[in-house]
């Protein structure tokens, strides 16, 4: 290994991961969550308990939500801040990838495994991306190279640092953070025919290491919430979601099979008829070296375990994204011409797209644009709502207004609560009912153009549009004054106004038109 290749890797990786990251504000549905319960830890000064919308919030372990506090007390509540850990620790992965292909391989293999993974489409999204992700594929990494080079050259100090790296990968996002490299080692040993290895005493003392870490945050986190939390962290976010598919439409068998195709993008489309050219010949056999038997179970084993899970998400099989490269970056040291023609080119293409295309894809989920409306058009007495659209959270972080859900009853908001082992577990921003709603108060209404109508009707009162932007249309309300009237003046350009006018000149042309 060569120092000037750590160089030019962290180069190449700033230019891919950090470059044009200010440029991509926070986008709903699910980085806003992450940012919104980092900077309200912050306000209540509490760094232990992760807390959205005034309420404790047990989606997720600690560790990230850290990261996010020390970026923005580095940066500033920034996007660049937001986007920091992600693309420091893709930075990181890169380079790890480069070292451990480089001892399994040779030096060329290194290079072409780390630029290969950096330039994927999967890699590169989530080293930009404002989720946990990142984190919890490199301390994966690290747990099964950290193991792999204590079974290689018997030194307990690796063990060790295994099961470090996988308390952090706990602290990251749970249970499966010791569960899936656990699964990949028990199937790896079974393999070598050396299980006992499980019962040496440096793999025990390895475990008493990664309890005495990991209790840091669970023990006081029970301590404090109970079964709250064990029955929201590891009964809905855990088991509910390992045994209930959340989004039915992804429970398909080849949905990570297609994740594999476009995730791998470039490389998978010449790899794909390769292993198929080569399995139509008969020349694929089963590994015989020790590297690539644990490197083909690294990867299938991470494949199948999410196979079988009930909940299917495209981050899901991050994982198996190192071994995978580093099998592809020994192919592709054999095509050494048309590597680099691809990886320039999509280096390229990245590089264009976060100056050019990105910012606009991600302002077009994200409330950033609204809540600055919002905030101009309101005061701090201003009832703001949404309706009938996905609960917008990065309204609330850009803007600092905590918008209700409205629904029509107060029976509907019981419905919509938080249940035990149940996915409306994750409907925790205040709600608020039409029929309890105060129409001599300033309200703005959040909905989209397809909702809009329903205003005057579904939703009662005069309605005028302040403003819109690609997802949503905010509307807001011209009080009744305390006596039920409202001005005439006002009338004009709302909703229901124009709701009345259509309904009346509709009935006098059917009473011309019997």
């Amino acid at each position: 290994m060569k120092r000037r290749d750590f160089l030019y890797l962290t180069l190449f990786g700033l230019a891919l991961f950090m470059l044009g990251n200010w440029l991509m504000p926070v986008t709903d549905p699910v980085e806003s969550n992450y940012t919104q319960t980092a900077k309200e830890m912050m306000a209540a000064g509490d760094y232990m308990s992760p807390r959205i919308f005034g309420n404790y919030w047990y989606d997720k372990p600690i560790l990230f939500y850290l990261e996010l506090i020390a970026a923005f007390k580095m940066f500033g509540m920034t996007d660049f801040a937001a986007r920091f850990f992600p693309a420091l620790f893709a930075i990181a992965g890169i380079l790890v990838t480069y070292a451990f292909a480089t001892r399994l391989y040779s030096r060329k293999v290194g290079i072409f495994s780390a630029v290969l993974l950096a330039t994927t489409v999967e890699y590169w999204y989530l080293g930009h991306a404002i989720i946990t992700d990142m984190t919890l594929w490199l301390t994966v990494s690290l747990t099964l190279i950290f193991f792999y080079r204590g079974y290689e050259t018997d030194k307990p100090v690796y063990y060790y640092l295994s099961f470090a790296a996988a308390a952090v990968a706990v602290l990251t996002k749970g249970p499966i953070g010791l569960a899936l490299p656990g699964l990949v080692i028990l199937l790896f040993l079974t393999w070598q025919r050396a299980l006992r290895l499980l019962l040496s005493v440096h793999m025990l003392g390895g475990l008493a290491l990664f309890l005495a870490i990991v209790s840091v945050w669970y023990l006081p986190m029970y301590m404090m919430h109970g079964s709250d939390f064990i029955d929201t962290f590891l009964g809905v976010h855990n088991i509910l979601r390992a045994t209930v598919p959340e989004h039915v439409r992804n429970s398909v068998w080849y949905y990570y099979l297609l994740v594999f195709v476009i995730g791998f993008f470039p490389w998978s489309f010449i790899v794909v008829p390769a292993f198929f050219k080569k399995l139509f010949t008969h020349e694929l056999h089963l590994p015989a070296g020790n590297k690539e038997r644990f490197l083909m179970v690294w990867a299938l084993a991470v494949f199948g375990a999410f196979e079988c899970m009930a909940s299917k998400y495209t981050t899901y099989t991050f994982p198996y994204m190192m071994p995978l490269a580093i099998l592809m970056g020994a192919y592709f040291a054999a095509h050494e011409k048309m590597f680099w023609r691809m990886a320039k080119g999509m280096s390229a293409l990245y590089l264009a797209a976060v100056l050019v295309a990105v910012p606009f894809v991600t302002q077009d989920h994200s409330g950033k644009d609204l809540a600055a409306l919002l905030k101009a058009n309101s005061t701090e007495n201003t009832a703001v709502m949404t309706y009938g659209v996905r609960y917008p959270v990065s309204v609330s972080y850009y803007s600092g207004l905590i918008p209700s859900r409205l629904v029509a009853t107060d029976a509907d908001i019981e419905k919509a609560r938080p249940q035990k082992m149940s996915w409306t577990a994750t409907n925790i921003m205040p709600f608020a009912a039409v029929t309890d709603m105060d129409f001599t108060k300033d309200t703005i209404i959040i909905t989209d153009k397809g909702h809009s109508k329903e205003l005057g009707e579904e939703v009662p009162g005069f309605w005028t549009e302040i403003g819109s932007d690609a997802q949503y249309c905010v509307y807001k309300l011209i009080p009744y004054h305390a006596d039920g009237r409202i001005d005439k003046a006002e009338r004009k350009n709302t909703t229901l106004y124009g709701i009345i006018m259509q309904r009346l000149l509709g009935e006098k042309k059917e009473a011309m038109n019997p």
